[in-house]
């Protein structure tokens, strides 16, 4: 009996593979889940005045690096594709066309983020508004910016105006 009572315990595969199974269920508990969220506004049209509500100009840079994939002022995760962008006031989901005083070139971002907290500097842009700006490889410009007033598309259209009411054709009258 004390012979087999060691034998087992020279074999307990069956031991190993139940507590390596525990073991990876229960590390498998502590993974952290990354939720990938559609960016807002991404695929919807949008009309603009022509008026802007403000102007500022002064110094833009742009931000990324350590930032990427954490989380933005407005909840939103950070993604190097966004075409975004930090300000201090502005509310959040602001268009804003900045306009690069050097070259002319301009891009309309939307506000998520708070920043830049260095002096001078009005704006911090995305890596990708940056890139598409013409601005990345010169890391700070000269840009001004301003806030648009979106106007707001026909969700529902007026049916009278898509279906006119048909009128009942008259009677044709003669002249004698």
């Amino acid at each position: 009996m004390i012979s087999k009572m060691i034998r087992r315990k020279k074999n307990p595969a069956w031991w190993q593979i139940g507590c390596s199974l525990v073991f990876v269920f229960l590390l498998g508990g502590c993974q952290t889940r990354l939720f990938i969220q559609p960016s807002p506004g991404g695929n919807k049209a949008e009309i603009f005045s022509r008026q802007p509500i403000e102007v500022q100009q002064g110094l833009a840079s742009w931000y990324g690096g350590r930032w990427i994939g954490r989380l933005t002022a407005n909840g939103e995760i950070y993604r190097v594709g966004d075409i975004t962008a930090a300000h201090k006031k502005l509310p959040f989901n602001s268009r804003v066309r900045v306009v690069d005083l050097k070259t002319g070139n301009s891009i309309i971002v939307r506000i998520n983020n708070r920043g830049p907290y260095v002096k001078g500097r009005i704006i911090d842009l995305s890596v990708a508004a940056a890139k598409k700006l013409g601005t990345y490889d010169r890391g700070i410009a000269k840009v001004q910016i301003e806030v648009l007033r979106e106007i707001p598309l026909l969700q529902k259209p007026n049916l009278r105006a898509l279906n006119p009411p048909k009128i009942p054709p008259s009677k044709p009258t003669v002249k004698k």
